[in-house]
C-alpha cells in the first residue's frame, strides 16, 4: 500500500489548486471529490447542488465501494484525495485514520461570499467549518494531529508554503507542483463546469482580485457569525509560513 493524503476541506477554497499541485507530480494520482456521491445520495441536505444527479450518476455513491477504489489504486500509486469536510457524514471516519490528513480552512466571510455566489442561501453544514473542527477533535481523540493549513497562508508564498507542507507530509518537494496548463484535467469531476471557472483558468497559485465595492450581505451575517468559532478553534493549529 502506497500512502494516501487526504485533503478535507470546505467549498470556495484553493483544494482544487492543491488537487492540480500534486497532478503535476509522476509519483501522485489525483483524486476529485470521491465522497460527493455519497453525499448527495445520503445527507439531508437544505440545497439543490448544481447538477445533482449529473454527479450521483457520474460516481461510485456507496462508502464501501468508494473505500475500496481508494485502497485499490493506492496499492499503485500514492495518491491524494481532494474532498469536502463536510461530505464526510460518519461521526467517526475510522477509515481516514490510516491516511495523511490535511484540514483546509478559509476565513468564513471569504468562504461565504464567494460561495454564495454560487448558491445564493447556504447553511453551515454546506460551508463545511464546523465538520473540519469535528474531524480535528475526532482524530485529536485517536492521537492523531492533521496538518492543518489556511488558504491565506498558501497564497502569501505558495512556494515556500508547499515546500514546508511536503516536509510536513514527508514527501519531497517538486517544483512542478507551482504551475499547471489552463483548462482542467482528466482527473476532474462533472461539477467542474460550475465550480472550477477560475483555476481553469490559471496556470498557478493566483491571487483572485478582489472587488472592492461589493460589500458582505447582510443576509448571510448570521451564518459568518455561527461558522467563526469553528474557524477560530483551528486557527492556532495553522502550519505557518517558514
Amino acid at each position: 500500500m502506497q500512502q494516501i493524503i487526504n485533503l478535507l476541506s470546505g467549498p470556495r477554497n484553493i483544494s482544487t489548486a492543491l488537487m492540480y499541485a500534486f497532478a503535476q507530480r509522476s509519483d501522485f494520482e489525483v483524486l476529485d471529490e470521491p465522497f460527493y456521491g455519497y453525499y448527495l445520495s445520503n445527507a439531508t441536505l437544505s440545497i439543490t447542488h448544481p447538477s445533482h444527479d449529473e454527479v450521483r450518476a457520474s460516481m461510485q455513491c456507496s462508502l464501501s465501494e468508494i473505500l475500496e477504489t481508494i485502497r485499490g489504486k493506492a496499492v499503485r500509486k500514492n495518491l491524494f484525495l481532494k474532498g469536502m469536510s463536510h461530505h464526510i457524514l460518519v461521526p467517526e471516519p475510522n477509515f481516514i485514520l490510516p491516511w495523511k490528513n490535511i484540514l483546509l480552512i478559509r476565513h468564513p466571510k471569504k468562504l461565504i461570499t464567494s460561495f454564495a455566489k454560487v448558491i445564493p442561501k447556504p447553511s453551515l453544514q454546506d460551508i463545511g467549518v464546523k465538520k473540519a473542527s469535528e474531524i480535528f477533535i475526532f482524530l485529536k481523540s485517536r492521537n492523531q494531529t492533521p496538518i492543518v493549513i489556511d488558504s491565506d497562508e498558501l497564497m502569501y508564498d505558495p512556494r515556500n508554503y508547499l515546500i514546508t507542507l511536503c516536509e510536513a507530509l514527508e514527501v519531497p518537494f517538486s517544483e512542478k507542483m507551482l504551475q499547471w496548463d489552463k483548462g482542467g484535467i482528466p482527473e476532474d469531476g462533472v461539477w467542474a463546469k460550475h465550480w472550477y471557472q477560475n483555476v481553469h483558468a490559471s496556470s498557478g497559485f493566483q491571487i483572485q482580485q478582489k472587488n472592492k465595492n461589493s460589500a458582505f450581505p447582510t443576509y448571510l451575517e448570521p451564518l459568518l457569525e455561527e461558522a467563526m468559532p469553528f474557524y477560530e478553534s483551528l486557527q492556532p493549529y495553522v502550519l505557518k509560513n517558514p
